[in-house]
Formats: C-alpha cells, sequence, structure tokens
C-alpha cells in the first residue's frame, strides 16, 4: 500500500493575536503588510471579540447602537486593539503583577515577659496545640489564647514580580463565556473553543466526515506539559488547604494534561477512536503531530486532530521559570533598551539583544485527513506533513541546556524536503519558522544550528521568522503557533519579520540566512515549504517539513490522476463556501462553540460484537478487526 499523504484540512484555535481559523490571527502579526480591506475586516473581527463592538444581522454597532463601516472602525479602534493583542504587559485579569500575593512569615514574641493573649473562635485553633499555647474558654464559641513564647504566624504579604509582561488573548475575550464552562480549567475551556473554530474552517459537518470512516479510524492528540494550573484544576488542588480551604471533587481529574484530548473525545467529537498526547516540553505540538502523521501514513487513521492547549499565565508558572533565569524581566528589558519606561509590547526579541522568553497562553489545532478521504470529501487543503523529526540531545551536563539533538532535527527535515521536492525548491523556495525564544543562549545556539546546515546543503540566503516575536512563548502550543503562521505565509506570500527589534544581535551566526525585522512579501507560488524548528527543556528537539498547498495539490494530481482531481475541485467549491460561512459568521462573534454534555451517550449493551467486526451505535461504519500478519513468519 502506497502511503497516505497527511495533509491538513482545517486549522484554528485562539493566542494573543486573535483567531487562528482562515489566517486572522497570522493577518494581526503583518497587519502593516495586509491591502485595506483583509486588515480592516481583521480589526472589525478583533473588536467583536474584545466586546468593543456588537454585531447584529452583519452590521456592527458601537455601544450607542451607532452603525460603523470597516474604515470607521479602524479609525476609532484601532489604536486600542494593537494595545490589547500580542504581547503586552500582564492583565489583572490574569494577575496583578504589581501586587503578587504571598504570605509572609513573622516572629511574634512576648516582650518584658508579659503574656501575649487573643480571642478567637473554638473550630480555628490547630491540630495538635502547640506546646507553648494555654486556651481559657470565653463562651461556647470562642476561647483566649494565651502565648508563652514566641510563635511564628504567616500573614498575608503583597510585592511586585520582576516579570510583567505575556502574550495574552485579545483583552475583553473570556472562552469560558462561550458555553457552560462551569469548574473547567482555563486551558481546557480554551481547548473547548479552539478545537470548535479548527472543526468549523473544515466547511464539512463532523458527522459527513465521521459517516465515511470506521470508529477506531479517528484520532485525537492533544495535551499541555503545564496540566492545568489554575484553581480549577491542579493549582487549586495543591493549594487548597494551605489556603484554609478544601479540595473538590473536580481539582485532581481535570488538572491533568491529557484532559484536552478527554474533552475533545468526550464533549466535542464523541470518538471512540485512538488517543493521546505526546509531551515532548516546548516541542509538544510536534511530537503530537508526528503521531499524528505516522497514524495517517501507515493506515491506522484517517482523521486526525492535533493540537495543544496551555494556559501558564499565573503566579506559580511566572515564578517559575523565572527562578530558572528563563524569563525577560523588567529590570533586564529596562538595560536593554537603555531607559527607564519599559516597551513590555517589545519584551519578546527573537534573535535581537533578549533577555528571556515571554510566557503566553494558546490554544491550536489542525485535522488532518488522509490525501484519498481529502478528495472523496472535497476537503479543501491548506497543506500537507510529509514527516516529523524528533531527536534527544544525547549527555547533558544541565537538563534545560540546548544540545546536539537539534542538529539532528533540521538536518534530516532539509535532508527529507530535498529528497522529496528537490535541492532547488529548497534552496530557493523555502523559509524557517525558528524556536527563536528569545534567550540569549537561543538566539546563538538556534542561529548556528541553521546558519551551518544552510551552508552544507548550499542554501544562501535562507529566510527565517519566528512567531514568538508576537505571540509569545506558550509552551506546549508554541510550534503550533509557527505552523498556523507557516500556514498563512503559504496564503498570503508573508514573511512576517521579527518587529520587535531593532537588529540583528551580534552574536548571532547569520552568514547563509536572512533574518528581517520588516515583513517580506513572495509570490505564494513561490514559497513552497517551511522548515518548523522547536526545541524544547530536558533535549526534546522536533523539526517538521510543512508543504504549501500547491505543492500538496500537485502531488495529488499526480497519484489520483487529472479526471480526479478535477472531480475533487468541484466538490471542494461547496466546502469553500460552507467554511466561508463560518468565517463570516465567527466574525460577527457567531463562534457556535460545540460542547455535547451528557449527550447522545452510547448505550454499552447496544453494540453488536462480532468475530470479524464490531458495531457500534452512532457510527455508520463498523469496526472491522485488523488482520495481523505481522509476525506469522515466525510461527509457520
Amino acid at each position: 500500500m502506497k502511503s497516505r499523504l497527511p495533509v491538513i484540512v482545517g486549522f484554528g484555535g485562539y493566542n494573543a493575536a486573535g483567531r487562528s481559523s482562515f489566517h486572522h490571527g497570522f493577518r494581526r502579526t503583518v497587519l502593516e503588510t495586509l491591502d485595506a480591506q483583509a486588515r480592516q475586516e481583521t480589526l472589525a473581527g478583533l473588536a467583536v471579540m474584545m466586546k468593543l463592538l456588537r454585531a447584529v444581522n452583519g452590521a456592527y454597532l458601537d455601544e450607542a447602537g451607532q452603525a460603523l463601516d470597516l474604515a470607521q472602525i479602524e479609525d476609532r479602534y484601532a489604536a486600542q486593539i494593537l494595545a490589547s493583542t500580542l504581547v503586552r504587559r500582564i492583565e489583572k485579569q490574569h494577575l496583578d503583577v504589581d501586587a503578587a500575593h504571598w504570605h509572609k512569615s513573622i516572629q511574634v514574641a512576648n516582650e518584658n515577659g508579659a503574656s501575649l493573649s487573643f480571642v478567637t473562635n473554638r473550630r480555628q485553633l490547630p491540630e495538635p496545640l502547640p506546646a507553648n499555647w494555654s486556651v481559657e474558654v470565653v463562651d461556647a464559641q470562642q476561647v483566649r489564647v494565651t502565648l508563652h513564647d514566641s510563635c511564628e504566624f504567616k500573614v498575608d504579604s503583597y510585592r511586585a514580580l520582576p516579570v510583567k509582561s505575556a502574550g495574552q488573548l485579545p483583552t475583553g475575550f473570556e472562552p469560558g463565556e462561550l458555553y457552560n464552562s462551569r469548574f473547567h480549567p482555563r486551558g481546557l475551556q480554551m481547548a473547548v473553543v479552539g478545537v470548535t473554530d479548527a472543526l468549523r474552517s473544515v466547511g464539512l459537518p463532523w458527522q459527513q466526515i465521521v459517516d465515511q470512516v470506521a470508529p477506531d479510524e479517528i484520532a485525537v492528540f492533544a495535551g499541555s506539559i503545564m496540566s492545568q494550573l489554575d484553581e480549577n484544576g491542579f493549582g487549586g488542588l495543591m493549594q487548597s488547604r494551605l489556603k484554609g480551604g478544601r479540595v473538590t471533587a473536580k481539582q485532581l481529574a481535570l488538572g491533568l494534561n491529557t484532559m484536552p484530548a478527554d474533552f475533545i473525545n468526550a464533549y466535542v467529537l464523541g470518538s471512540v477512536g485512538t488517543t493521546g498526547s505526546v509531551t515532548g516540553a516546548c516541542a509538544t505540538f510536534l511530537y503530537n503531530l508526528q503521531k499524528g502523521i505516522e497514524q495517517i501514513a501507515s493506515g491506522k487513521a484517517r482523521v486526525v486532530i492535533v493540537g495543544n492547549s496551555e494556559a501558564p499565565i499565573n503566579q506559580e508558572c511566572i515564578e517559575g521559570y523565572g527562578a530558572m533565569g528563563a524569563l525577560a524581566t523588567e529590570e533586564g528589558l529596562r538595560l536593554i533598551e537603555g531607559k527607564d519606561d519599559v516597551d513590555f509590547r517589545r519584551a519578546s526579541r527573537p534573535f535581537g539583544q533578549n533577555c528571556g522568553f515571554t510566557l503566553a497562553e494558546a490554544c491550536q489545532f489542525v485535522v488532518l485527513m488522509d490525501d484519498e478521504l481529502a478528495l472523496q470529501l472535497g476537503a479543501d487543503i491548506h497543506g500537507a506533513v510529509p514527516d516529523v523529526f524528533i531527536n534527544a540531545d544525547g549527555f547533558k551536563k544541565s537538563i534545560s541546556a540546548p544540545g546536539p539533538g537539534n542538529y539532528l532535527t533540521v538536518a534530516k527535515a532539509v535532508a527529507s524536503a530535498i529528497d522529496l521536492l528537490g535541492a532547488e525548491a529548497v534552496r530557493e523556495r523555502s523559509f524557517v519558522h525558528a524556536h527563536g525564544s528569545s534567550t540569549p543562549a537561543n538566539r546563538v545556539t538556534e542561529s548556528e544550528i541553521l546558519d551551518r546546515i544552510a551552508t552544507t546543503f548550499g542554501i544562501e540566503q535562507w529566510p527565517v521568522t519566528a512567531a514568538k516575536a508576537f505571540v509569545g512563548h506558550s509552551l506546549a502550543t508554541a510550534s503550533g503557533d509557527q505552523v498556523i503562521s507557516a500556514l498563512g505565509s503559504f496564503r498570503y506570500g508573508i514573511i512576517p519579520g521579527i518587529k520587535t527589534i531593532d537588529e540583528v544581535a551580534a552574536d548571532v551566526h547569520q552568514d547563509h540566512l536572512s533574518i528581517a525585522t520588516e515583513d517580506r512579501q513572495r509570490d505564494p507560488q513561490q514559497l513552497d515549504l517551511c522548515i518548523i524548528n522547536s526545541k524544547g527543556f530536558g533535549g526534546n528537539n522536533a523539526s517538521a517539513v510543512i508543504l504549501a498547498p500547491h505543492v500538496a495539490e500537485r502531488m495529488l494530481r499526480k497519484r489520483h490522476g487529472q479526471a480526479a482531481f478535477d472531480a475533487y475541485l468541484q466538490r471542494r467549491d461547496a466546502t469553500r463556501c460552507a467554511a466561508a460561512a463560518y468565517d463570516q459568521q465567527a466574525l460577527q462573534g457567531q463562534l457556535e462553540i460545540i460542547y455535547n454534555f451528557g449527550n447522545d451517550l452510547i448505550d454499552d449493551k447496544a453494540i453488536e460484537i462480532g468475530t470479524e467486526q464490531i458495531q457500534v451505535p452512532g457510527f455508520a461504519q463498523p469496526l472491522v478487526f485488523a488482520k495481523d500478519q505481522r509476525y506469522r513468519d515466525m510461527l509457520d
């Protein structure tokens, strides 16, 4: 059997640039280079998302109910929208970085031998009672406590955090308001709304897709690396007793890092297929993408949802990464800029003078199909993923330090692309989405890797961009941000410049690299592929080859024949119309979140079990048992 080509038939999610489907998030990062129609449409969509405008029957209304056209929206709201998207100062809805709460220990002692006493509720006494406390009953509820020696208390205190910037969802956009999200951690809220966006972008009803495949030919690989750390997840689980509260029955279960996949299966897709999450630190999205394309290429799955959702903008994550010296601090940015007023919008500075990365929240998902199914259904093809390469670093002195594994992944990705498309395509029509974490170590080590490999393969001026300059570092989702941005470059022919730096740092290796601070425009037909590079703590390195849609179409035309491809193009027209209709609704704020809690449950007793197959209620196709001949020769 020929290896099936995994093609991207839908994508969506949310990050600091806004909604990802139909390239709106990408368009936010290259607004300066877009034509007026695209720029104004994206600004209007963001204005609705941020609750600056209401959309009624296709019209945009301001607070007074006055209708505004796109040009008026840009004139009135552009400055506010730009200031309230991408990387910026952390907003108080997440955390007050000027007054972060903590407990300070103070030592209390008697003065001049005098006793120290206080009255409290009997039920508030600690157990067991400290040895130097004596208790006297005041009434049925209260007691008087006398301290006979010193005692340590923990009291509320507040301090400014050295880290004050992050990539946050657009101001005013709250994913939990879009569906019944009671008790859901923010990361799971984002997973539900993000995967809905990806599914809606496909332009095909999900049930129509399900009816064409077996129940076990659908797979979901999604998760997070930091788990769910807010009060509804592990954060509340760990903190409740220390704060004097109680643990709930939901906090542990909802805190698991695989829960995004579980929520997608249980409440969005109703899938009984393969599920899981591969964790690879900051390369996690590519780890899951590799799993997804392997399932499709091997024929084990025909439809795969791949993605991640990460919500790390909380005090614990900031303090943890900050203690490692990994994050850009206010003082560090002040030293770089050489002035007292810090521009937090320029906190993430890949390949420039920088002082650490910038945490971000994001959810990104892609919908993959095998090429045959995509043609059969008339799915729109936004790109293809022939391979993802993963390598570790070998022996390490520091678990967080970069290592040699990334040389292997990038070199294998380039060699694979040359083997598939030829040397000219890679040398003349490829670009790189660098990990670009914005740390001093990364700018040197990653640029050296890319520069040496470009030299080896005869690439003269390899265009390099880095999505983290705009949206920050979303940890598990980071390489998803890169993939989505690459799809935008294929669509518009724009390679985003690293616009948060004035110039490339002197220690960056760039003899064979082209790192620009302004957007670069190309004919989209002259962008054949993108190398997505990702580096993670612990030696988790991954590089992916993403093919442009025109390249994928050329491959499918050759494999399936012109007649089959022409028939596909006719079916695709209807798909594109349906997808465009969703986009217009989404721009008006009608996101139609899919959340089926307790609906369409499968009756176990109605499952029909045979010796050759299983029929699962709700699925048109049976699950046919595969004939496994792999090891028969060892028994014959």
